[in-house]
């Protein structure tokens, strides 16, 4: 019983989706042609349960490029009105069209001057008369068993809403760098905005010594560094290779001199190198594609600018 309940559930909202692609049409790309042309925000209105859906929709559409707000129908006209202004676009979300609170609010929005957009199950009500745009939600049954909780309307008022905001996307040619400038502090955020630059290590945070130092005091600047790997440079200054624990590995399976040698007989010359304006996230693809640890940061010149880790890109939230 329970299954099969829940099946039916399933089916009777994937119906009431299916059926708004129907629904799609003149009025859809009017209220998208709104929204695009609006000089303030898209606010966001409703009651109940659709209200919770209409917060959802605005959240959405702010992440996307839309500046939106959400304003609750009932504050609105205890005072929250007064963030509505005649250059606004008004989406007022309600299945029946008839609450109190929204047939009490239409008329002051209308007063305003705003642009009204309906998303509503209900094409003869109050709402829908009163609004410039009209976006039909209806469904043939509700979810719940008793068919007073609403299940589908509020499914198909959400999924409306996301086409909404997929079709200004697409409209406002939004792209995911965008997306990213909105969510900064997201994983998506930083994988498209930290730069090498950003996390890389700099000045003594990392170890530099000349290729005539021996690998015992290499390794000791590598320890008081807590790093893993050094820099290596030549008497001018020049960057001319890196020593890192692989090199130290390798060499001591066969070398019982190793610690007395010079760093510049074992180290690895022409190393991978990255630009600071690199994404972090192209450093790490090159750190997983080479196998290695630590990435030197050098200028179009060849100059040595600073070392990234992957202990950096892990402390980033990249790893």
């Amino acid at each position: 019983m329970t299954l099969q309940k829940a099946r039916e559930v399933i089916e009777i909202e994937a119906q009431a989706v299916k059926d708004l692609a129907k629904r799609i049409d003149a009025n859809f790309s009017r209220a998208v042609d709104a929204m695009v042309k609006c000089k303030g925000r898209v606010i966001v209105t409703g009651m109940g349960k659709t209200g919770i859906i209409g917060r959802k929709i605005a959240a959405t559409l702010s992440s996307t490029g839309t500046p939106s707000l959400w304003v609750h129908s009932a504050e609105a006209v205890h005072g929250d009105l007064g963030q509505v202004t005649k250059g606004d676009v008004v989406i007022v979300i309600s299945s029946s069209g008839e609450s109190d609170e929204i047939k009490r609010l239409l008329p002051l929005v209308k007063k305003i001057g705003s642009k009204i957009i309906a998303i509503t199950g209900n094409m003869r009500s109050t709402l829908a008369q009163y609004s410039d745009i009209v976006l039909d939600v209806s469904v043939k049954k509700e979810g719940c068993p008793l068919g007073l909780a609403p299940m589908a309307s509020t499914t198909a008022t959400l999924v409306m809403g996301d086409a909404l905001a997929a079709c200004l996307i697409v409209r406002r040619n939004f792209k995911k760098e965008n997306f990213a400038f909105y969510h900064p502090g997201g994983a998506l955020g930083r994988r498209l905005l930290l730069r090498v630059e950003d996390i890389m290590r700099r000045g003594a945070q990392y170890p530099k010594v000349k290729n005539t130092m021996l690998v015992k005091d290499v390794l000791l600047a590598i320890t008081h560094a807590r790093c893993g790997s050094a820099c290596v440079l030549d008497k001018r200054g020049k960057f001319v290779g890196i020593f890192t624990d692989g090199d130290l590995r390798r060499h001591l399976e066969t070398d019982d001199r190793l610690l007395g040698r010079q760093v510049s007989m074992v180290m690895t010359k022409h190393p991978t190198t990255i630009s600071k304006d690199k994404l972090a996230v192209e450093a790490l693809q090159i750190l997983q594609d080479k196998k290695i640890d630590e990435l030197p940061v050098v200028d179009q010149k060849g100059k040595l600018m600073g070392l990234l880790d992957v202990q950096d890109l892990l402390k980033a939230g990249l790893v």
